[in-house]
């Protein structure tokens, strides 16, 4: 049985605390409240209420006044605020939705949409006086935010906006918050004054008395059981010609004049529009920091619970064997602990990006969409690993994890929505590709047909992988002595990245080909749909890149030789694991040997059983506290 080297996994989790750890550290103390965490067997009117009473004793921490700028002159924090909030996720993921809802989506609107007429809202919103909720959503509506039916048209007789559901699907839908608690919502609506549609903006919309009751016009709903999240009441919304004063209008980037005219510093419709929804991207950083926090939690479980029970015996011995030392085991968990590790590092430089640019300290105009890009394409990959790590964790403890006291199933059915929450993965990435091609269609747009060809032979690899970083991180590595010159050594990190990038660089290249060439013979809608299997499968390489060079520049700040030669080697696994899920790719394009996609097969055993010994010092090093696990069978 492994047991933990205490000093090397608090230099682990220091590393994975990231520029904020001591607010981490902090939380680690302050939410291991018995009142904060949750209880799988309320019902969900119970479960709402607990939430409800929980989120006044998180307000009365020091954790989220720090989101927000005040009129004192103390300023935002917006990367303390994100990463402490995150922590809640290791007391109960209702919880951590609901105070997301409220001071990361309605808040952040106020905050980051609003201006000074707006201010007073705040404190309310902070102090939970004022409970509202983020309108987006609409039931014909979902990713595409730029068509959303519900409209607000301004009155110029009696400076109000009407804000109205013309169609049963401009219905607000899936809302957290408005099945019950909220009192006033961040209404998204085309905006329409004289006789001119604007484009989406946000509103603030009252929606609730002070009593519960919808105000008039207003009609709420209630969405339900879902399949998980008990404790959060989401809920729909449509609104009769309901009217607000102009001033409701959250006019940071346009405003209309009491007499109705129409202003904005942004001229350009669709850049005011993508600058509002990039102010809110604080949200999907939050949502994939969450998804990745709650596989935390199920790995650490699940290795902790593997260390302890045992099964069939040891035909040498007799005794019966300890799960973590069968390879099988080893093999269905520590690769998702090398993942965690991963993500974690690319969760903090994610977040470092977000601070800059949301505090005015990268000023460079291309950060605002490098920040959206980084974070729709890591929140695809830390929800789709908290999906596969959570059920491979229930399968790997049995029965004990099917059980609602080991937290696995909870862990699982409140994190299946996150894969569609703040974005659907397959939009996201698709998002993530477009962003690849439109920088790349620019190195290509005046050549002719033989010119491309020409191009995509030779030079295209070199666009991408020079827009990419890839090379000078590959120099930076040989420079500090990190890496040796020898291509063909697998165990390189200037080789693994490599192939990484090689597989981003030819998804990249031959979808921008196929593109061109369908795009001659059908129009651009049709081209576009059938090359989607394709651009999908190049956003997903360009997110795997990601994530090791964060993982790479993670390492190289660990300061204590020991846990950066554990890390190295967790690295090595991440690398050999994903090497070994993509290995048919990498053959199929000879970017790989038959020969060398066996080795890698042989590495991943290798590693595995390299890191068993170091089993439990890996996930103290992940930072969940044993306290905070409140799995029965650790007992």
């Amino acid at each position: 049985m492994a047991t933990s080297d205490v000093s090397i996994a608090k230099e682990l989790r220091a590393a994975l605390d990231g520029p904020w750890r001591e607010v981490r550290e902090a939380a680690r103390a302050s939410l291991d409240d018995d009142r904060l965490y949750g209880d799988p067997e309320l019902d969900i009117k119970a479960a709402r209420a607990r939430v409800l009473d929980q989120m006044h004793l998180v307000a009365s921490l020091d954790v989220v006044e720090r989101g927000f700028a005040h009129v004192d002159g103390r300023p935002v924090d917006p990367g303390a605020a994100v990463t402490a909030l995150e922590m809640l996720v290791y007391n109960d993921l209702s919880l951590w939705v609901k105070c997301g809802v409220q001071w990361g989506l309605f808040g952040g609107a106020v905050e980051n949409l609003g201006t000074e007429r707006h201010r007073g809202y705040i404190d309310d919103l902070v102090s939970l006086r004022l409970l509202g909720c983020f309108a987006m959503t609409e039931t014909g509506h979902g990713s595409d935010v730029a068509n959303l039916e519900t409209t607000a048209t301004y009155d110029a007789s009696t400076q109000e906006f009407v804000v109205h559901s013309p169609t049963p699907s401009a219905r607000k839908d899936y809302i957290g918050g408005a099945a019950e608690h909220a009192r006033m919502a961040a209404v998204f609506a085309q905006l329409i004054t004289g006789g001119e549609s604007q484009g989406v903006h946000c509103f603030l919309v009252p929606i609730r008395d002070e009593a519960g009751s919808d105000l008039p016009g207003v009609t709420t709903s209630d969405c339900g059981l879902k399949g998980g999240l008990p404790g959060v009441d989401n809920g729909r919304i449509m609104f009769d010609q309901v009217r607000i004063p102009r001033e409701n209008l959250l006019n940071r980037y346009a405003d209309v004049a009491p007499d109705g005219t129409y202003s904005s510093e942004i001229s350009n419709p669709s850049r005011r529009f993508f600058t509002t929804l990039g102010t809110l991207v604080r949200g999907r950083v939050s949502v994939g920091g969450a998804a990745a926090a709650a596989a935390r939690v199920a790995l650490s479980i699940a290795v902790r619970y593997g260390e302890q029970r045992r099964q069939f015996a040891d035909p040498d011995t007799g005794e019966e064997t300890v799960l973590m030392d069968y390879r099988s085991h080893q093999r269905r968990l520590l690769p998702h602990v090398a993942r965690s590790y991963a993500l974690a590092f690319a969760q903090n430089e994610l977040v470092r990006r977000m601070h800059l640019v949301q505090t005015g300290q990268d000023l460079d105009p291309r950060a605002q969409r490098a920040l959206e890009n980084r974070a729709a394409g890591l929140k695809v990959a830390q929800t789709r690993h908290a999906t596969a790590a959570i059920q491979e964790c229930r399968e790997a403890c049995g029965g004990a994890g099917y059980l609602t006291e080991n937290r696995l199933v909870t862990l699982k059915a409140d994190t299946d929505v996150f894969t569609t929450f703040e974005g659907d993965n397959v939009v996201l990435t698709q998002l993530v590709a477009k962003d690849l091609l439109t920088s790349y269609a620019e190195e290509v747009r005046d050549l002719d047909a033989l010119g491309w060809v020409r191009f995509a032979a030779t030079s295209a690899r070199d666009v991408v992988r020079e827009a990419s970083g890839v090379r000078q991180m590959i120099q930076r590595l040989r420079d500090r002595g990190d890496d040796s010159v020898d291509d063909g050594d697998l165990s390189r990190r200037s080789v693994q990245l490599q192939l990484f990038a090689d597989r981003e660089d030819y998804m990249v290249r031959t979808a921008a080909h196929r593109l061109r060439a369908r795009a001659n013979e059908t129009g651009p809608f049709e081209a576009f749909n059938n090359a989607q299997d394709h651009i999908l499968a190049a956003g997903t390489a360009h997110i795997e890149r990601m994530v090791l060079e964060a993982f790479i520049d993670g390492i190289a700040d660990i300061q204590d030789p020991d846990a950066r030669a554990l890390a190295d080697t967790v690295c090595d696994l991440y690398v050999y694991s994903t090497l070994e899920q993509n290995q048919a790719w990498y053959i199929m394009h000879r970017f790989m040997s038959v020969e060398r996609a066996k080795a890698v097969r042989r590495g991943v055993n290798e590693l595995v059983d390299r890191l068993r010994p170091h089993a439990l010092t890996l996930i103290e090093g992940l930072g969940v506290p044993e306290g905070m696990l409140r799995a029965a069978m650790l007992e």
